[in-house]
């Protein structure tokens, strides 16, 4: 049988399980029209830049898995090339859960959601702890991002995936308002020109003046 990206988490017993509830089928097609991905492609590479968290996971050598969230400036998960993903390590509550799962054992995975856009990636893989290598330490911090780095994790690509968009509930943030507040935003804005206009007509610009005029025209 010939061997799928997909297989990393399609392992016998889940396909097992996919088989006795009815799934099997429609997975079988995607996999025989490509599956999965393992190459970082300009769309993963745009979804990772505009990220400022992800969830690491990791497991023992013995299979106790291990989450962890991961935070830093937007974009700080960098791409090095085509298979290679890389961030800095920051100082935190040292622990060192996920450095010592990696130590004996180095499967790692990768969470990532997109909440505005109701998009979440799940990427498999094998990930090591670099903490010898300045040059690449410096390459992956971001201008004005205060936090202290200590080392730096790679993590080596297997296969990804995007999930489905089910159950997402969108969230936003001041960096991403939602469409709602961005209407608000510009609704206020030109009542704000509006008022200006009828205080003190000299206050504002040409155009704003022609703006309020013909708001007030249409009234």
């Amino acid at each position: 049988m010939t061997q799928q990206l997909s297989d990393i988490a399609f392992t016998p017993s889940v396909k097992a399980v996919q088989s006795r509830l009815g799934s099997r089928t429609g997975y079988a097609r995607m996999e025989e029209r490509g599956g999965w991905n393992s190459t970082v492609t300009p769309q993963l590479a745009e979804f990772l830049a505009e990220r400022d968290s992800f969830y690491l996971g990791t497991a023992t050598a013995d299979g106790q898995p291990y989450i962890q969230h991961r935070g830093g400036a937007r974009g700080f998960l960098k791409v090095l090339d085509d298979h290679t993903l890389a961030f800095a390590d920051f100082s935190g509550n040292k622990q060192y859960i996920s450095m010592g799962n990696l130590e004996e054992n180095d499967k790692a995975y990768l969470f990532l959601m997109d909440y505005p856009n109701r998009t979440r990636i799940k990427i498999w893989g094998r990930a090591e702890v670099v903490e010898d290598d300045p040059e690449l330490m410096q390459s992956l911090l971001e201008p004005g991002y205060k936090a202290r780095a200590e080392r730096v994790f790679l993590f080596h690509i297997e296969a990804w995936d995007v999930n489905c968009r089910q159950h997402i509930v969108p969230r936003y943030t001041d960096e991403a308002p939602s469409p709602q507040t961005l209407e608000l935003t510009h609704r206020i804005e030109e009542l704000e020109a509006k008022l200006r206009a009828y205080e003190d007509p000299d206050a504002v610009s040409p155009i704003e003046r022609a703006t309020a005029r013909e708001q007030r025209s249409t009234q």
